[in-house]
């Protein structure tokens, strides 16, 4: 039978002109100078994006004399390499107000002076002055303020106040978060901590005076010899969370979004929400990473429905620049009757006729290699999710490897967009649950990833922990792990972690981890059922 390829391309759909992608962030910088001096760095940021010829706007309505903020920033700017400096301030009459707005359109970047925040809101409203600060970030621009130029940039914005913060409403161009300025010079840890507690769904970010937040993209950035303070606030499963990022460090602002989004749900990641580790119905093959043996597959085309197959490749557990739109080698050589790459990602792609039509013929789905939080960022929140869990309903199986393996798990290890190491990422927890009630780390004795997995198994008793080596795959079908491929499987065992009453008393070495664990060798199998009966502290 003629193998069929086909890569149904993504739709590049345009973002509308003030539209913020959470998985990117903005294309443009902004950047946050908690007020005092402004780090070195800032002015070589602004240039770096305006050019030698790019204007850069100055707004100056938050201070108490506009005209002269504005033109102190102007020459600081010039000095700086910036003579392309156009000012925005004291503008009164409605046809030139009306002229500095449309010049914001030719702008490469805006520079917010300090002063008093509720001053600079008061002066703009009822204009359209947010929404083309959104469109020059949108095109890639960069919007720098400092002291009430950054705690503006917010859309709930503290506007005074020492105890009982005042709030009012900023301009959203930093979603998602609360910002005060001068912060641990003037000690407003406890107004900003308040000011969480009050509005769910939001972040706290504290900006030292010299020091500056660069946001570029959805990666934070500080620089200057202060550090800024993170406050994520309290739920019914997590206390609240304050950190402290000094000079040099990052952050990812939508993995903290996005923590603080699930902390505002009050459901538990850490608890299953759909049962124990069993698959109803099709079939899962889950590998861990490495080669794929002719074992591995010809059991996933064979679940597949063999030759009669229609097999889907999602390629999204790497950057969409970095995405492969070629279909995988092993599958090539399959003989089936179609093998088609989506490499869609988003809700406007996702939603596409091809992409849901696609799936909705699958027999089987092939998750591929990456990071696994690519994957929640492609599909969270999107029709897939429920698209892939009807191939399984329908006797289908869903296979993948690396990534791919860890994202068919309910809590997903590893998750962090800085790095995968952190085994358990705030905001990045949440795998597909294709696999109830179970956390899948690969590369896993290759690695020496065993005292790894459990740090998972012990902070959330209620999940079945499973390590799986590479070129090994384990096939689930109802309560039935076999195991496939060139090694074995690792199953954290529940009874050795009930002796262990702190986790600083888990082992720390590959040795004294096999206690833990079950090994089963390729070629074997386990009933998944006697782990059903795991145990919360």
């Amino acid at each position: 039978m003629a193998v069929m390829l086909a890569i149904l391309c993504c739709c590049r759909v345009a973002l509308a002109s003030n539209e913020y992608s959470e998985s990117v962030g903005w294309p443009g910088t902004l950047i946050l100078v908690g007020g005092g001096e402004v780090p070195d760095e800032v002015p070589q940021r602004i240039r770096a994006v305006a050019g030698d010829d790019g204007i850069v706007v100055i707004l100056a309505d938050a201070a108490a004399r506009p005209l002269n903020a504005a033109e102190s920033a102007t020459k600081w700017l010039n000095e700086q390499g910036i003579q392309s400096v156009k000012t925005i301030g004291e503008v009164t009459v409605p046809e030139k107000r009306t002229e500095f707005l449309e010049s914001l359109d030719d702008a490469k970047a805006v520079w917010i002076c300090g002063g008093q925040q509720t001053r600079l809101v008061a002066a703009w409203e009822g204009t359209d002055l947010e929404k083309r600060l959104q469109r020059l970030l949108q095109r890639g621009g960069v919007i720098g303020g400092t002291s009430a130029g950054a705690a503006v940039m917010s859309q709930v914005m503290i506007a005074s106040g020492k105890d009982d913060p005042e709030v009012r409403r900023g301009w959203d161009l930093l979603p998602d978060a609360i910002v005060d300025q001068h912060f641990t010079q003037r000690m407003r840890i406890g107004r900003l901590q308040k000011a969480v507690s009050q509005h769910s769904g939001r972040l706290g970010l504290g900006i030292d005076e010299d020091t500056a937040v660069v946001v570029t993209g959805r990666q934070m950035e500080i620089i200057g010899p202060g550090s800024a303070t993170v406050v994520l606030p309290g739920c019914s499963y997590r206390e609240e969370e304050i950190s402290v990022l000094k000079s040099g460090e990052r952050a990812d602002l939508t993995q903290l979004r996005r923590a603080t989004r699930h902390r505002s749900t009050a459901c538990d990641p850490g608890q299953s929400s759909v049962g124990v580790p069993v698959v109803e119905s099709g079939a899962l093959v889950i590998v861990g990473g490495g080669a794929m043996p002719k074992d591995i597959v010809d059991r996933f085309v064979e679940l597949a429905g063999g030759s009669a197959a229609r097999i889907v490749v999602l390629p999204t557990a790497v950057p969409r620049e970095a995405t492969e739109l070629d279909v995988p080698g092993f599958l090539k050589r399959a003989e089936v009757e179609s093998v088609v790459v989506l490499p869609q990602r988003g809700p406007s792609e996702v939603e596409s006729a091809d992409f849901r039509q696609a799936l909705e013929q699958a027999t089987g789905i092939w998750f591929g290699g990456g990071r696994q939080w690519h994957f929640v960022d492609a599909y969270e929140n999107t029709r897939a999710v429920e698209l892939f869990q009807a191939v399984l309903k329908r006797g289908g199986v869903i296979g993948g490897s690396s990534a791919g393996a860890t994202i068919q798990g309910e809590f997903m290890v590893r998750g962090h967009p800085l790095g995968n190491t952190v085994m358990m990422a705030e905001g990045y927890e949440r795998g597909f649950a294709f696999l109830p009630a179970t956390a899948i780390d690969q590369h896993f004795t290759q690695r020496q990833r065993q005292p790894d997995l459990l740090r998972v198994a012990f902070r959330h008793r209620g999940l079945l922990g499973l390590g799986i080596d590479e070129g090994t795959a384990v096939v689930v079908r109802g309560s039935s792990a076999e195991v496939i491929g060139l090694h074995a499987a690792h199953f954290v065992k529940v009874a050795p972690l009930q002796e262990i009453q702190d986790e600083d008393q888990l082992p720390t070495t590959v040795d004294e981890s096999s206690r833990f664990y079950t090994t089963v060798p390729s070629g074997e199998s386990i009933d998944l059922t006697q782990f059903a009966t795991q145990v919360t502290r």
